[in-house]
């Protein structure tokens, strides 16, 4: 069964990630950030022989669990990063009990979400990026890309995208909810939570010291120099860097009144939820 790695976009999915990839994938919690076990779905390969069109966003939600059956069907536990909101339509939905093991939901302010989001992206001013935050209909990825990770991928807002998975019932018992700032004060605390809850729905166990390690090599500023000398395949094609900021990304010294105000009414609701105002 899958227990999937969910965030919107720009939100500390790719941290947690290669944290959980060095524990479980290499000895002694070594980091790669070119070598990352820990894939993302979908992908196209695993709608081979399944759908005719992945890039057909409804034969694409017809055949989502399918595929994930198909891939369950050797019993194994994996780990899988998405950025798809939960949709749901008619019968079908992103995922369902059968095939989800459990759910790793990590958000950030959408305060500091948007920087992060005008750098990967390349645009030239933070309302082109707000407004990417404020689709409801927005789908990243492009149609018939030859890249196996490059497919349409339904996000919706920030909003949406954040009740989506916060408001499933069915899984509630195996979900965690993980703020990229609780990461950022304390990364030893926070990543312990997420291998307690790990070995809580798996019996996955992981050794106090590699964790410790773990975490220290998974630090900003070595994941940062890792794709300033060796380059980092995820990283955006504008050549903008993808461990940007990091730490040092603060809305309060980035946006202007006007457009901090802007977020702080549209997203009022989910950022008073998640203790962001």
């Amino acid at each position: 069964m899958i227990i999937w790695l969910a965030s919107y976009p720009k939100s500390g999915n790719t941290w947690v990630r290669l944290f959980l990839n060095s524990l479980i994938f290499t000895k002694d919690s070594n980091v790669n950030i070119n070598d990352i076990k820990i894939e993302q779905f979908p992908s196209r390969k695993y709608f081979k022989g399944i759908a005719n069109d992945i890039d057909d966003m409804r034969e694409f939600m017809q055949y989502c669990n399918v595929a994930q059956s198909k891939l369950n069907l050797d019993n194994k536990i994996k780990f899988f990063k998405t950025h798809n909101a939960f949709w749901r339509t008619g019968k079908y939905s992103f995922t369902d009990d059968k095939n989800t093991m459990g759910i790793i939901h990590i958000v950030r302010d959408p305060r500091n979400v948007i920087t992060s989001i005008k750098n990967h992206y390349n645009y030239e001013n933070y309302e082109k990026a707000l407004k990417f935050m404020e689709d409801e209909k927005n789908i990243i990825g492009i149609k018939g890309s030859t890249k196996e990770m490059d497919l349409p991928t339904l996000i919706s807002s920030w909003k949406t995208h954040y009740n989506s998975w916060k408001n499933l019932t069915t899984l509630k018992s195996r979900y965690i909810l993980i703020k990229y700032e609780d990461l950022l004060k304390d990364p030893i605390n926070e990543f312990n939570k997420i291998c307690f809850f790990i070995n809580k729905i798996s019996k996955i166990k992981f050794s106090e010291k590699n964790i410790l390690t773990a975490v220290e090599n998974t630090n900003f500023e070595k994941l940062k120099k890792q794709e300033h000398s060796k380059g980092f395949k995820e990283a955006p094609k504008n050549n903008n860097k993808f461990f940007y900021l990091g730490p040092s990304n603060d809305w309060q010294n980035l946006l202007d009144k006007d457009m901090k105000d802007r977020l702080e009414i549209n997203f009022k609701q989910e950022m008073q939820d998640l203790s962001y105002l």
